[in-house]
């Protein structure tokens, strides 16, 4: 059976979605490290740190002064998350949205499995499209906590400026056409279903 151009399209989106899939499956392993060097480097010595590296990594460069130090960092990180609050606060976030976000692939490759076999308008899509939505809006329910507690923190408006206050209408958008999504395939199907009983 010749493949329809959507299927073909779906395979390629199917193999994206795994790779994105285990790169925050990957992350996730890496918040700490991250919300250590966050509270305590400058974005400057970041960025001198990660480019020293990459050069390490690619071969252009002998062993960068940080590396040793890099490596401990990545299993202190671990303990050492939990002394700060700022840094707890972000931890604790990132591995909130990381999961969801995982969740929300692992769904959207459910969707796309279907697709490939033909069969796309089932009530396994439309349970699959809930999840997904339920997952944005936690996600931006937790970028809203998240904001607020900045505001409380720093009492400041300037939380306004950060990623989380970009979170919230995103995901929270993202949840609401995933639930549209969710009741047009669950409709589909159950038309369907009709129609193979009418035959």
């Amino acid at each position: 059976m010749d493949k329809t151009s959507v299927q073909k399209l779906a395979r390629v989106l199917r193999v994206l979605v795994i790779i994105t899939f285990v790169c925050n499956v990957l992350a996730l392993l890496l918040v700490p490290m991250m919300a250590y060097m966050y509270g305590e480097m400058s974005v400057g010595e970041m960025v001198d740190w990660g480019i020293e590296d990459l050069t390490y990594l690619l071969g252009v460069k002998s062993t960068p002064r940080y590396y040793f130090p890099f490596a401990m960092m990545f299993f202190c990180s671990w303990l050492v998350v939990w002394t700060d609050v700022y840094m707890a606060v972000l931890t604790v976030f990132l591995w909130f949205c990381g999961i969801c976000t995982a969740i929300i692939l692992w769904q959207a490759k459910r969707v796309l499995d279907t697709i490939l076999k033909g069969e796309p308008f089932t009530l396994s899509n439309a349970v699959s499209l809930k999840r997904a939505a339920v997952c944005c809006f936690v996600i931006s329910g937790a970028a809203l906590i998240r904001l607020i507690w900045g505001f409380v923190t720093y009492q400041s408006i300037l939380p306004l400026l950060t990623y989380n206050a970009l979170f919230v209408p995103i995901f929270l958008m993202a949840g609401l056409v995933c639930m549209v999504m969710s009741a047009l395939f669950r409709q589909a199907a159950e038309l369907k279903a009709e129609n193979d009983l009418t035959i």
